[in-house]
């Protein structure tokens, strides 16, 4: 996947590494130009995300976390090491899942994954960069309490964790979950970024969110409709 913001000097690559065996979308970002880079939700099978690093020739920068489950950290201490770069997110509301992360690996049987401490936690309106281009933070809990997205203006870009999926939306059943609350983050958080908006979820494939708006079971413009107005 290539990202073109069409504007000299804002223009990154993206290359998704499916990890763990949730098949998590570990993101590798990068400026062509410099051949400098961060890497989004490294969530295990750190051999896989070195080789995909190195096969590139990438230097990492910064390591992104969107929330504090382990298939999407569960590796993010052991990059933060490997590459020497600081890791930032997800919301401080995330430190009990960040804590927990080693017995919900063995309780779900992965492998290697530790926990860790960020070197940033993030908030609403926060900014953050890698290779002299900008993503805005945005908090968007529901799945967990802390979750955050990571937004590329230029680039109409988002890498929005397990928020929003191709089709679906994230689980609300986990502790501090709340259905409505992950709703309102949809509607009021992403969609006004506009439909034109491409976005990398937690797993699965790519999608906008025009084409959610369109035909997402959940959160879908006529859905949602539905449920003000029942019979209408």
């Amino acid at each position: 996947m290539t990202q073109n913001n069409n504007q000299p000097g804002t223009e990154f690559q993206v290359l998704l590494i499916p990890v763990t065996p949730f098949q998590q979308n570990c993101s590798l970002i990068w400026d062509p130009e410099n051949l400098r880079g961060a890497l989004v939700d490294p969530g295990g099978d750190m051999d896989r995300i070195i080789k995909a690093v190195t096969d590139k020739g990438v230097t990492i920068e910064k390591i992104f976390v969107t929330h504090g489950h382990m298939d999407h950290c569960g590796a993010a201490g052991q990059a933060s090491a490997h590459f020497n770069a600081p890791i930032e997110g997800p919301h401080l509301e995330d430190l009990f899942w960040i804590e927990a992360i080693e017995d919900s690996a063995r309780q779900y049987g992965l492998s290697g994954a530790q926990t860790f401490n960020p070197d940033r936690w993030l908030d609403e309106g926060d900014v953050v960069d890698f290779a002299g281009h900008k993503l805005k933070v945005l908090h968007c809990p529901g799945h967990t309490p802390g979750s955050v997205v990571f937004y590329s203006r230029e680039g109409r870009l988002a890498f929005v964790g397990d928020v929003l999926f191709h089709g679906s939306i994230g689980r609300t059943d986990f502790p501090k979950g709340d259905y409505q609350q992950l709703i309102s983050s949809i509607t009021t958080k992403l969609w006004p970024l506009g439909d034109d908006v491409t976005f990398v979820s937690g797993h699965g494939p790519v999608s906008n969110f025009g084409q959610e708006r369109q035909s997402n079971a959940f959160v879908a413009d006529q859905v949602l409709a539905q449920q003000i107005n029942p019979g209408q």
